[in-house]
């Protein structure tokens, strides 16, 4: 399997600590179209799950029964290009700042797997890769950001 026919999909959720029109979650709504401009406009970016608008996914229905669960789903060349965009850009400040607009949930809050080149991954897909990582851990078929595989089954260094 080469991994230049295959491209990296990841999926995460997140636990808004009240609705996306609520002032304690602000910030998280007033940056979500520039963040989500930013990973369109980043080296090795392919797709995002958006809104039948075009924006957001803020807006999409999702797998899960708790309104205040929002997916975020996208698809890149390569973990290097992901790595890049969630830790290297103004990204990081909303990861390290979550807490602020968002409650915990119980185990991985995000999975990563490899898509052929060309597809899409549905909600339903990532939210079983989710599940699948919650329950068995990291694998090639699903896997976290502290347990990298490549699109051969090999685990990566990080």
């Amino acid at each position: 399997m080469s991994s230049t026919n295959y491209h990296l999909a990841q999926f995460n959720i997140i636990k808004l600590k009240d609705q996306l029109d609520s002032p304690v979650v602000k910030e998280f709504r007033d940056f979500l179209a520039p963040v989500n401009q930013l990973a369109e406009e980043s080296p090795g970016f392919v797709w995002r799950l958006k809104d039948d608008q075009g924006e957001s996914a803020a807006n999409v229905e999702t797998p899960y029964e708790d309104e205040l669960i929002f997916v975020n789903m996208s698809v890149w060349l390569n973990y290097d290009y992901l790595k890049a965009y969630t830790y290297q850009t103004v990204h990081s400040y909303f990861l390290k700042s979550r807490k602020k607009w968002s409650l915990e949930i119980e185990g991985h809050r995000a999975v990563m797997w490899y898509v052929e080149e060309g597809q899409i991954p549905s909600l339903a897909e990532a939210k079983a890769k989710l599940d699948l990582l919650n329950q068995s851990g990291s694998s090639s078929k699903a896997f976290s950001m502290t347990d990298i595989y490549d699109a051969d089954g090999s685990r990566l260094g990080k």
